[in-house]
């Protein structure tokens, strides 16, 4: 088992206005976001830096207008032009322009530029393609509908974050805990993409056992992660991704239905009415006897006969009252293997 950190980096670092309080408010911003986007094509000479009417560093795109530049896009611009962009922050307007137009490059294949409104959200080359947070979304809805956030972290933040340019998403099913190994386990998933750039698109599917408040998933077992660039085939991520929430969906189902039929037998199977034959049935499995017979007892003065389910039951409420966690948790494990003798 390990311990994934995914969600622990992203709460650490999310502003509050990138925190949403629900899957649907996400949703909405996604969409909003993408509705008041526009992907320009131009050829290299339609795209060039221009001082701003503020007096900042902007970007012509000759087709459409002026754009201001955001953090993430002037960078991507500096890196076509391969200049250092701390060296470029440090220059006045009209000489970073002056700048621009020296390194900049020229050639047959269009850019890409996204813009919001009045800014440029990015700026790609032609082998550049974009996969909305809205098409993973919509996805998750269909196919993992019933997942939600985790409890909120120390600071509030849910683990659902979007903002100009990056989408991360963190849910579970609070409803599918299951008996695995003699231990509870439940289903979850990060899924992750950047219309931008900024990260390539992914999903972290996985069983957990807890989630502390820095949103660390603790002892998680059965990880699988998959994730692809956005590339020309970026969007064959999509049933790909599609077919790991469906396994994971699949398979919390089937092993909910087992658990279910197994607590069902475990509460139709008797043991039999023979006290001392059980008492030295269930001290082979390791339990201490005096815990054994306080429970034939309990189980007694209730008038329910000796089914599986009713000596766990018992059992499981005499161990709670062990002291030191430790030695709690093995006691439980032993008692919890105990269903494995119903029929």
């Amino acid at each position: 088992m390990s311990n994934l950190v995914r969600a622990s980096r992203e709460l650490f670092s999310r502003t509050p206005d990138e925190t949403f309080e629900d899957f649907e408010q996400l949703c909405q911003y996604c969409s909003s976001l993408q509705e008041h986007s526009i992907d320009h094509w131009e050829p290299p000479e339609s795209v060039t830096p221009a001082i701003l009417e503020n007096g900042q560093l902007g970007l012509s795109v000759r087709s459409t207008g002026q754009f201001h530049l955001n953090d993430w896009s002037f960078g991507q611009l500096c890196g076509l032009a391969r200049v250092d962009k701390l060296t470029l922050n440090r220059l006045r307007g009209e000489t970073a322009l002056q700048a621009f137009n020296d390194t900049l490059p020229r050639g047959r294949k269009p850019l890409q530029v996204l813009t919001t409104d009045e800014r440029v959200r990015s700026i790609h080359g032609a082998s550049y393609t974009r996969l909305y947070n809205t098409e993973l979304l919509d996805m998750v809805r269909q196919h993992a509908g019933d997942f939600v956030p985790p409890q909120k972290g120390f600071n509030g933040a849910t683990g659902l974050y979007a903002g100009e340019q990056d989408m991360f998403c963190f849910l579970i099913d609070p409803t599918g805990w299951v008996e695995i190994g003699g231990e509870s386990f439940a289903p979850g998933f990060f899924l992750w993409n950047s219309e931008v750039g900024r990260r390539t698109v992914g999903i972290e599917t996985f069983w957990f056992q807890s989630i502390c408040a820095n949103h660390i998933v603790w002892d998680a077992m059965e990880v699988t992660t998959f994730s692809r660039k956005h590339t020309a085939n970026v969007h064959d991520a999509l049933p790909e991704i599609t077919g790991l929430l469906d396994q994971l969906v699949k398979s919390r189902d089937q092993r909910r239905d087992a658990f279910v039929r197994q607590m069902t037998a475990a509460q139709t199977t008797v043991l039999g009415d023979d006290r001392e034959a059980i008492l030295k049935a269930l001290t082979g499995k390791g339990i201490p006897q005096n815990s054994i017979r306080e429970a034939l007892n309990m189980v007694t003065s209730s008038g329910s006969r000796f089914t599986v389910f009713a000596l766990v039951d018992a059992l499981t409420r005499i161990s709670g009252r062990i002291r030191h966690a430790g030695d709690r948790a093995e006691v439980d494990s032993r008692i919890g293997r105990l269903l494995t003798l119903a029929v």
